[in-house]
């Protein structure tokens, strides 16, 4: 029987800085793994009540949960807690960057052709996990902000017609706010935790079964790769998880994040002002703002369009984006196994479609801080709705257009340079009195760069 790691050191990696984001993202989760376990064991995951004593003086007599008790005790009296807390957050973010540049690199450079389809929807997989545990996790300080945030998933899923209310009661046990966390830890500490190292060792064995994509460039054909050995492979990822580790002890070690003891105890009648969701969360808030206040009455039920299609919008966007490889190849008809990745120039299209996803997403990551900005810039917060709502319905379209026109453009200058090369600003005299400028001819390695593979030959 073939193992996948049977050959691993007569086997080549390419090497490419974009190639790292995946290895980023994995090293990010042994950060928050080591930070986690540092954590599990001081934290009490009660919403029990206690007045705190602690020495944070602001807080010292209010009443507060377990929960946050003890997160308190943790950045305050535990030596090394806050340093734990905030390398655990901030991993997170670093882990979460990594994941979305991963798919995008995925997306823009045709990674997710066969017989790569199965590794897209495992990095796929691990962003989805990734925000469950991003959004379990900041719940389980039960201060005012993440207080705030359970109230507004408490509002969605109370909305939400026919399943939302049964699932509100069975999360919260009942009236909001209940004991959410009683499910939320186990969910944040086991389940998640296992279900992303699933993820990361069937995407590991993926890798090592398949043959390595690479760019095009010098010598590199569908056949072959071109690349280093494993074992310097292995000595640059050991330095790469040396530098993630550094980097995320140091942004622990300098900047403040998540200061619950600035934010306070939860509570149901008050609601967090001036704090936003986590940026990778803020695109589900945008949603909510940005959604007409409609309602209509069908059965004996009211339904709430400012609900519905913020639900709608955000679900059909995530699974459009997990079958799109299918969808592409279904489209294009191309059930070839590809080795070579693309420039995204290349295929003017799926680029465009890719900027306008980019798009719709950021928009709905900018209204989520419509608030602050009209506070900032002193605006109207009405307004600046309003033109994000435009933008939503119209940018997308006007960014596939514009990244369409911009990417035949680049392939028509691409294919200038390599039928006639660089001008070299050399201007000549014919013998018949004409003039021709000097052009330097490009070698053939950077024409079959510059060229898509199906006019190679013309160009030659």
């Amino acid at each position: 029987m073939h193992r996948p790691w049977s050959n691993l050191r007569a086997r080549v990696f390419p090497d490419h800085w974009s190639l790292l984001f995946g290895q980023i993202a994995f090293y990010s989760f042994i950060m928050i793994v080591l930070s986690g376990v540092v954590l599990t064991a001081y934290y009490e995951p009660s919403v029990d009540a206690v007045v705190y004593d602690g020495p944070y003086a602001p807080l010292r007599g209010v009443e507060m949960s377990r929960a946050l008790d003890s997160t308190m005790a943790i950045s305050f009296e535990v030596r090394g807690g806050l340093l734990m807390r905030q390398l655990h957050h901030w991993s997170t973010l670093i882990m979460m960057a990594a994941i979305t540049l991963h798919l995008l690199r995925l997306f823009f450079t045709a990674g997710f052709r066969r017989p790569r389809r199965l590794n897209w929807l495992v990095v796929f997989g691990l962003l989805v996990v990734m925000l469950g545990a991003a959004l379990t996790g900041t719940s389980l300080p039960d201060d005012m902000a993440s207080g705030t945030s359970l109230a507004v998933l408490d509002g969605v899923l109370q909305a939400t017609p026919f399943v939302g209310p049964e699932i509100s009661a069975l999360l919260f046990g009942g009236e909001f706010p209940g004991n959410v966390i009683t499910w939320f830890y186990p969910l944040h500490v086991i389940v998640l935790p296992l279900v992303l190292v699933i993820l990361f060792a069937v995407g590991a064995v993926l890798a090592l079964r398949q043959k390595p994509a690479q760019y095009a460039g010098p010598g590199r054909t569908e056949n072959n790769v071109v690349g280093r050995s494993a074992r310097v492979a292995a000595v640059k990822s050991a330095g790469l998880f040396c530098l993630v580790a550094g980097v995320s002890l140091l942004m622990a070690a300098t900047a403040t994040i998540n200061p619950v003891w600035l934010y306070g105890p939860a509570d149901p009648a008050n609601a967090s002002a001036g704090v936003g969701p986590a940026w990778y969360l803020a695109f589900l808030d945008g949603s909510l703002r940005l959604a007409p206040g409609w309602e209509f009455v069908l059965w004996g039920r009211t339904f709430s369009l400012a609900i519905l299609l913020p639900v709608a919008a955000c679900t059909l966007f995530l699974a459009l984006v997990a079958v799109y490889p299918f969808l592409e190849e279904r489209l294009t008809r191309d059930r070839r196994d590809h080795h070579l990745l693309e420039r995204p120039r290349n295929n003017p299209t799926r680029t465009g479609l890719g900027a306008a996803g980019i798009t719709f997403y950021g928009t709905l990551w900018a209204a989520a801080g419509a608030d602050t900005m009209a506070i900032l810039f002193n605006l109207s917060v009405n307004s600046l709705l309003r033109f994000f709502q435009v933008l939503l319905i119209l940018g997308p379209p006007a960014a596939l257009f514009v990244t369409r026109r911009i990417c035949l453009g680049l392939q028509n200058r691409d294919t200038q340079l390599a039928l006639h090369g660089i001008e070299t600003g050399q201007v000549l005299r014919l013998p018949n009195g004409g003039y021709i400028e000097q052009h330097r001819q490009l070698n053939p390695y950077r024409r079959r760069q510059l060229v898509p593979h199906a006019t190679q030959k013309g160009t030659e």
